[in-house]
């Protein structure tokens, strides 16, 4: 049976009363791809809308904050620290996007690390999306989770 269905086979956020409080980090990444032209433009990351990496850095960590609101079934859960870095990668005319969130909770903010690198590509997309129509989202990955029952970390 499938976590987030009930006996009835019905939709349900899992039980997780009886899991214990403990600290728990998520890391997640994402590429933002563009044409050497557009990356170019945005190098001092600065755009007519403002300073790109700053407003995708505070909408990824709304995002994060968020997820429970746009994920039906994930929990609500506190978080205690949201890092996100933007780094430049220039052989590839894109840029990184990289989140850490941090809880201690009975779950685990594996969601929240993941939706705060997507929101931060979708608003640099936004932002960028006047100087180019060919900008890629890709490999919006989960790097590492520990905390919780099952500790992971991606393979290289």
């Amino acid at each position: 049976m499938i976590n987030h269905l009930n006996k009835k086979n019905k939709p349900h956020i899992v039980d997780i009363s009886k899991k214990n409080i403990t600290e728990r980090i998520a890391r997640a990444e994402a590429l933002i791809c563009f044409d050497k032209k557009t990356f170019k433009k945005i190098q001092n990351m600065k755009t007519k809308k403002g300073n790109l990496e700053n407003i995708a850095i505070l909408a990824g960590i709304i995002g994060a904050k968020d997820t429970s609101k746009i994920i039906p079934l994930c929990h609500n859960i506190p978080i205690n620290h949201i890092n996100i870095d933007i780094k430049k990668m220039s052989k590839l005319n894109s840029l990184k996007i990289t989140s850490e969130v941090k809880t201690t909770a009975k779950t685990g903010v594996e969601m929240e690390a993941l939706v705060a690198v997507s929101v931060s590509c979708l608003t640099i997309y936004d932002m960028c999306k006047k100087y180019e129509k060919n900008i890629e989202i890709k490999e919006i990955k989960l790097v590492s989770k520990s905390g919780g029952k099952s500790d992971y970390i991606k393979n290289k």
